[in-house]
Parts: C-alpha cells; sequence; structure tokens
C-alpha cells in the first residue's frame, strides 16, 4: 500500500523555515507524478511568481568524530551522496541542503543554483560518477566542502587558514542565504 501523503523531514524543514521567515510566501508540495524532479514550490503572495527547490537533508555528524578538535570546532557537519546526472538535469531552480547542529540544536541552509553546484564540484572532485559530499559548518559561520582534504587542510579550515585550500570548496556564501529566494519573489 502506498501512503496518501509523505513529505521527508528536509522538506518540511525548509518548508517551515520559509512560512516562518517569509509570511507573504506560500509554500507548496508537487504532486507525486512531478516529485522526483522538485521538491517544493514556493510562490509569492499573490502567486505570480514560483521557485522550485530541491531539498536534501542529513543529520550532523560532528558528535562522531574521534578527534576533540573537530568536536570543538564545528558546529555542524554533513554527508549527502548527490547523483551528477540528477544535478545536471535539475528542474528545479534552486537546492537547498539542511545541515543540523546538533551542538546548537538548530537548522543550517545552503542554498545554491544546481548549475554553480555542478560546476564547483566538477572543480572539485572531477568526477561524472555520484558524488559524496562532506559539508561542515564552522563555528567562524563558514562553510566548507571537505571531502578527500588532507588532515593538514582539515585543520586549516577549523583554524580559519584558508589561504591554501581551494575556494571552489568554500560555500560560505551560499550558507543561510536566501538572497536568491527573495529575488525571484520580491519581499
Amino acid at each position: 500500500m502506498e501512503a496518501l501523503f509523505t513529505i521527508h523531514a528536509g522538506e518540511y524543514l525548509v518548508g517551515s523555515y520559509i512560512e516562518k521567515k517569509y509570511p507573504k510566501y506560500h509554500v507548496w508540495i508537487p504532486s507525486k507524478r512531478n516529485k522526483k524532479w522538485v521538491d517544493l514550490l514556493v510562490s509569492n503572495g499573490d502567486n505570480s511568481k514560483t521557485i522550485s527547490i530541491q531539498v536534501k537533508s542529513s543529520k550532523d555528524y560532528s558528535p562522531d568524530f574521534n578527534n576533540p578538535v573537530h568536536r570543538r570546532k564545528l558546529v555542524g557537519s554533513s554527508y549527502f551522496n548527490l547523483n551528477t546526472a540528477k544535478l545536471s538535469n535539475s528542474q528545479a531552480e534552486l537546492w537547498v541542503f539542511v545541515i543540523h547542529s546538533f551542538k546548537l540544536n538548530k537548522y543550517h541552509y545552503v542554498i545554491i543554483k544546481p548549475q554553480d553546484l555542478s560546476k564547483r564540484f566538477k572543480r572539485i572532485h572531477n568526477v561524472n560518477q555520484n558524488i559524496r559530499s562532506y559539508l561542515w559548518i564552522t563555528k567562524g559561520k563558514e562553510c566548507w566542502e571537505t571531502r578527500g582534504l588532507k588532515k593538514a587542510q582539515e585543520e586549516a579550515i577549523l583554524n580559519s587558514d584558508t589561504n591554501e585550500i581551494d575556494e571552489n570548496r568554500n560555500f560560505s556564501q551560499f550558507l543561510n542565504n536566501w538572497e536568491s529566494l527573495e529575488e525571484k519573489l520580491g519581499l
């Protein structure tokens, strides 16, 4: 038997956040037929403009780190397994990554256009298969993609000494930045 109505936790968190932060916006859940392409639709107050969103969510892996420095200096750490074909062919205008902060008991959002995400991953990982991504959020409110980094590079990120780190790994400009949504729908 198939469920009559389901929504995963990440979609719920993004929808709830948008409704709270932007009370004039409307959040819509596409029908099952269209669900594989877009998780949420958001429209402005008079429904004259819309934006489509793909949501990915992860638990916080920070408490699982064996290294106490990681546990102290990170407020959130996530793991995402992404299909490059789905990313390249995404019909969503924005991808939103939901990262839970176990330490702060709050959620962080990385909001990025799929084209920008795809370009960054190609530069970082140079792969055409599935991408395994680790997004870290530091106490300094920075967000970095850390999969494949050496321990010295991880330490540099934790110490805000990132001059030697590939700038494509820096996702800080997308952290909790809902500007793309606001630009499309207005305030």
